[in-house]
């Protein structure tokens, strides 16, 4: 579904990302573990048209897409949950989900993916016309998955979900994000949190220094001593 074939990124002179090869196939919960500071957002953003790379080439769906801007990569099918949640904060909580369709032209398609938020997320139903700059961190986490689900989208891009959140949303977040996957979703994820990501995905790499340095199956991961000591404490 999605092929990043050796790409380079640079903010100005600085490199950010070194000859990255990744791939996703359709229907897999693919993550993305790394230190700060080791490009994963970068990646996120190249991905969803926000930053262009230098060299090499993004395809999705068998068509190439980098450099092309983020509104005709949305159209396409790929939704990106930043970090950082990004809501408007002076737009009510039913605004915000409306915004995220606002590609689409399927009136009842809308409709009928708003009712199925709002299944996803109780909350955000009884929180609907609240101003969302007033939600709580894990109530905005949740309105930007669901604002990016409006979108309709095959692959949905997610960059730390969990950040800054207690652990029992933490948990709630990620059975949602099983979920999305379940209802026949793609999900590529960021996440800090290697112990949940890697619980929950299918495969995963280990990015540093904006190098792909591990690959394997989330299995795989959990048990190589190497990500054990630098990702999940020892466990």
């Amino acid at each position: 579904m999605l092929q990043v074939n050796n790409i380079d990124v640079f903010y100005g002179n600085i490199q950010a990302l070194h000859g990255v090869s990744l791939e996703v196939h359709e229907g897999e919960i693919v993550t993305l573990i790394g230190a700060n500071g080791a490009g994963k957002s970068t990646l996120l953003k190249t991905l969803s048209g926000l930053l262009k790379p230098k060299s090499g080439d993004v395809m999705y769906l068998g068509n190439k897409i980098s450099g092309k801007p983020a509104q005709t990569i949305v159209k396409a099918g790929m939704s990106h949950v930043p970090e950082g949640r990004r809501v408007f904060a002076n737009l009510t909580v039913e605004e915000n989900l409306d915004l995220g369709a606002y590609l689409r032209k399927d009136k009842d398609g809308i409709a009928k993916d708003l009712d199925h938020v709002y299944e996803l997320f109780p909350r955000l139903l009884e929180r609907k016309k609240q101003l969302s700059g007033t939600l709580s961190g894990g109530e905005q986490q949740m309105l930007a998955m669901g604002r990016a689900l409006m979108a309709k989208p095959k692959l949905i891009l997610m960059d730390e979900p969990s950040m800054g959140l207690a652990p029992l949303m933490v948990k709630a977040i990620f059975e949602i994000i099983k979920m999305v996957n379940a209802e026949g979703t793609t999900v590529l994820l960021v996440e800090q949190n290697a112990h949940m990501a890697l619980s929950v995905a299918h495969r995963a790499y280990v990015l540093e220094t904006g190098k792909i340095v591990l690959a394997g199956s989330a299995k795989e991961l959990k048990e190589s001593d190497e990500v054990r000591a630098a990702y999940l404490g020892g466990l």
